[in-house]
């Protein structure tokens, strides 16, 4: 199981070709199994232009696993304390959904496949996290 980033959804989308997206294509391929975190169909949705992406996109979205963090304080002071570890060491990472999804990974211990530097920020100074990378 791997969980994709937004930054590989919407590049694969928007066709883009990058070393990100071409393994996505490979784990498509083989029919890995994957999945995103509802922190990532937030900002997918978010980003539709129109009624009818919106619709195209839910529908998409709407068949894959979808990992859901528990609704509990103790989860999210947790996930909270690992941006407050991070900033502590110098790492300010841009936006709170990242810290989510990157938290989401460590939760369900599963690797990340992103193209976004704050999750390697956030790696670098948090081995619970587990990036893929192509092999």
């Amino acid at each position: 199981m791997v969980l994709i980033d937004t930054s590989v959804i919407i590049d694969s989308l928007n066709g883009k070709e990058t070393d990100k997206t071409l393994l996505f294509d490979r784990l498509l391929d083989v029919g890995a199994p994957f999945g995103i975190s509802i922190f990532t169909l937030h900002e997918i949705l978010q980003g539709a232009a129109n009624e009818k992406e919106f619709a195209a996109l839910e529908a998409y979205l709407s068949t894959q696993k979808i990992f859901v963090l528990p609704n509990v304080p103790e989860v999210f002071a947790e996930s909270a304390k690992l941006f407050y570890n991070l900033r502590r060491q110098g790492v300010t990472i841009r936006n709170t959904i990242d810290i989510l999804i990157a938290f989401t990974a460590i939760y369900f211990n599963i690797p990340l496949l992103h193209n976004d530097r704050d999750f390697t920020h956030i790696a670098e100074k948090t081995p619970n996290l587990k990036i893929l990378h192509w092999e």
